[in-house]
């Protein structure tokens, strides 16, 4: 496992790279704002596709195959980006990369593979652990490369540094990841599986799993608009800019790496998934509730803190109660589906924030947040403990 979590620090780091440098390619080729913001759009909804599928090949062939493709696509999508000349090209090539990118329900199951019950959680978080520490890094590694000049910054070298960091990645998983799912188990899967929409549409008649997959859409909704619409707050209301930003921004990875690794998995084993998740969305509310009263960086780092350390105890003890409803021949194929869900959260939460920042005021995304947090709740306190997974019909 330790090798996975290596590969995936790795290779975040090159996404991170990437991430904040898009914007400035696009303008290069005449994109509008709205153009520029669909950019997210389309990786977002690339991932909402390609996750279940990644996920029911890994059953069918194995997660190592799996996770070496996508990895190898990554290489891929950030070479194309050196050749891009165009803007239909570039939201080919970050289509592309985001299919690729949309491997996390195939490391999920890798991780419930090798993971009792009562460590799945805390390993998973372990997983988001260093996809903070990557989004920290990465960045910054591009500005430097980029240079200072806003009007003019050297892209094509950040973009080489990012397909360079993910052949490594790749490097080191064809060499250290091995395979999690039995030979049997492929072979049962691959004589007798499902299709998606019958995998989906049976787990949905089991009560708690399909209030798991409600349940599982509302972090992401909230966070994501908050993120996408918190620059916009701080400028209008604060007067900030990127500096500002720039330091919110690092303080919220550091926060979501340092929880994820060392606390997460002891809360679990004391307290349970389902109980933290409850934990969660109580921590979501206070801060998206007290994030638009604070005019101060402190202020505004005690509300991030409520809002991160709540999504990083609920996204793996989501994850975690999912795979323990998933029979092992389709655990991919279920965690996949609900990293589709996750996904098409994240395309809806901007658009509406969005929406709710022009038509009703700055604040509102961060009031109806604290809504969806509070029917999150008494949904969360509905979730029981999984049933094991052994007896899930299949």
């Amino acid at each position: 496992m330790h090798a996975l979590l290596l590969t995936i620090f790795i290779d975040t780091v090159g996404f991170g790279i990437v991430l904040p440098l898009l914007p400035f390619f696009a303008e290069r080729f005449g994109a509008s704002p709205l153009e520029v913001t669909l950019l997210a759009t389309v990786f977002s909804f690339s991932q909402f596709v390609f996750a279940p599928l990644w996920g029911r090949l890994s059953d069918r062939i194995g997660r190592r195959p799996v996770i070496l493709c996508t990895l190898a696509g990554m290489f891929c999508g950030y070479l194309a980006l050196t050749m891009t000349d165009s803007l239909l090209m570039l939201f080919l090539a970050r289509a592309f990369i985001g299919s690729m990118a949309a491997n996390a329900g195939v490391i999920h199951a890798f991780i419930a593979d090798v993971t009792s019950n009562t460590a799945r959680a805390g390993a998973m978080a372990k997983v988001g652990a260093a996809h903070g520490l990557g989004f920290i890094i990465g960045p910054a590694i591009g500005g430097l490369f980029a240079g200072s000049n806003p009007t003019n910054p050297n892209l094509a070298l950040p973009f080489i540094i990012a397909a360079a960091l993910s052949g490594i990645a790749f490097c080191i998983a064809c060499i250290q990841v091995r395979e999690t799912v039995a030979v049997e188990t492929r072979a049962e899967a691959a004589k007798g599986q499902r299709s998606l929409g019958r995998v989906f549409i049976e787990a949905i008649r089991i009560p708690q799993l399909a209030l798991l997959f409600v349940v599982v859409t509302m972090t992401p909704f909230v966070f994501s608009g908050v993120e996408t619409t918190f620059v916009l707050w701080s400028e209008r209301m604060l007067g900030w800019g990127p500096w500002q930003n720039g330091q919110i921004y690092t303080f919220m990875g550091i926060t979501a790496a340092a929880t994820q690794w060392f606390l997460v998995g002891r809360l679990t084993r004391r307290f349970g998934e389902h109980r933290l998740i409850c934990a969660g969305a109580v921590m979501i509310f206070v801060g998206v509730l007290l994030l638009p009263q604070m005019t101060g960086t402190i202020g505004l780092c005690v509300s991030f803190g409520f809002i991160v350390f709540g999504v990083s105890i609920n996204n793996p003890s989501l994850s975690s109660l999912v795979s323990k409803y998933a029979h092992s021949s389709e655990r991919g194929s279920l965690l996949g589906l609900s990293q589709s869900c996750s996904a098409m959260a994240r395309i809806t939460g901007p658009a509406w924030a969005g929406f709710a920042f022009g038509a009703y005021g700055p604040d509102w995304p961060f009031f109806s947040g604290a809504v969806v947090m509070v029917v999150m709740f008494f949904l969360a306190i509905r979730v029981k403990p999984a049933i094991d997974p052994a007896n899930v019909p299949k």
